[in-house]
């Protein structure tokens, strides 16, 4: 088993198999082709990532710190049939959600205004849109989706709307395919993307859906760079129609230079939603449970697919 957590670090592993650390160094703590449960090292490029894959010859499950699962796809073909994918759905939400309404306020309310103006030492009042009586417009209704409504909530909004792969009815409300969302967007004053980075949503908001979004309308992007066109986004930020605030960007990281770092209306955070004090002790209490379930041939968490299926 390859963790990349030092495995004295983690109470509670089951007895049995034997732990080795690896968090991405150039040389393997053992055979690849011993490996039968892999757990990626986190928020390490793909290539280092996908670089053992080849040799795991006898891996049984990838496990993902991350709740995306792209970094580690381009790897899969190298794999025999019937390994397991299985992402970290229960480690990022709080995080991730807590950074997106950072994002919203902070956007909306002109924080970066104000840290700019008390290093001139200028008094910089006025009035600032609220995210009360807003409409907001979530785009990836999986888990992490649903703990940014959560967070919604007290915050008075008018309306929260969702949209997902595919429709379905919720507690709170429906979720609206992805087809709908052309009709959807000219009604939100704040657009969150949430969504896994797959070939449907590479470039998901391109010209098109940037033009359809309100004029002073806000984007915010917690899901993947790409999943956003960065051209398309540089001429309507430029034109000061549209605001943004990026968790993630294209290409990530954002080189010294990139005229995104200057576009006006602009917030950009280093893809902080996930690496906070929660992550840790939650992507423990993950890989105790999967490795225990894997020992016990129990059925295993979060699997997103299975190499040799279809699809996979």
């Amino acid at each position: 088993m390859w963790l990349p957590i030092p495995p004295d670090e983690i109470e509670g592993l089951p007895e049995g198999p034997s732990y080795r650390f690896w968090d991405g160094a150039e040389d393997y703590p053992a055979d690849p082709a011993d490996c039968a449960f892999y757990v990626v090292p986190y928020m390490k490029p793909s290539p280092l990532c996908v670089r053992p894959l080849p040799r795991m010859s006898s891996l049984r499950v990838v496990q993902t710190l991350s709740a995306g699962i792209d970094h580690v796809e381009p790897g899969l073909k190298d794999l025999p049939a019937g390994v397991l994918l299985c992402n970290a759905r229960g480690v990022h939400e709080a995080s991730t959600a807590e950074l997106t309404l950072t994002l919203i306020l902070a956007s909306l309310r002109g924080v970066p205004d104000f840290v700019r103006a008390q290093e001139r030492g200028e008094w910089l009042g006025g009035f600032r849109p609220a995210l009360a009586d807003k409409n907001v417009l979530i785009v990836g209704y999986g888990s992490i989706g649903a703990a940014i409504e959560d967070r919604l909530v007290p915050f008075e909004v008018a309306r929260v709307a969702r949209v997902a792969r595919s429709g379905r009815t919720t507690e709170r409300g429906p979720v609206h395919p992805l087809t709908e969302l052309p009709a959807l967007l000219p009604e939100a004053d704040v657009v969150v993307l949430s969504t896994p980075l797959t070939e449907t949503t590479r470039g998901l908001v391109d010209a098109d859906f940037l033009a359809r979004m309100k004029d002073g309308a806000l984007l915010v992007n917690v899901a993947r760079g790409p999943v956003v066109d960065t051209e398309a986004l540089l001429v309507e930020a430029e034109k000061g129609r549209i605001a943004a605030a990026l968790d993630v960007t294209d290409p990530e990281p954002l080189p010294p230079g990139h005229p995104l770092w200057q576009a006006p209306g602009v917030l950009i955070s280093p893809h902080a939603g996930g690496p906070t004090s929660a992550f840790r002790p939650r992507a423990k209490r993950l890989l105790t449970d999967q490795l225990r379930r894997f020992v016990n041939q129990e059925p295993l968490r979060n699997v997103m697919l299975t190499t040799g299926m279809s699809g996979a």
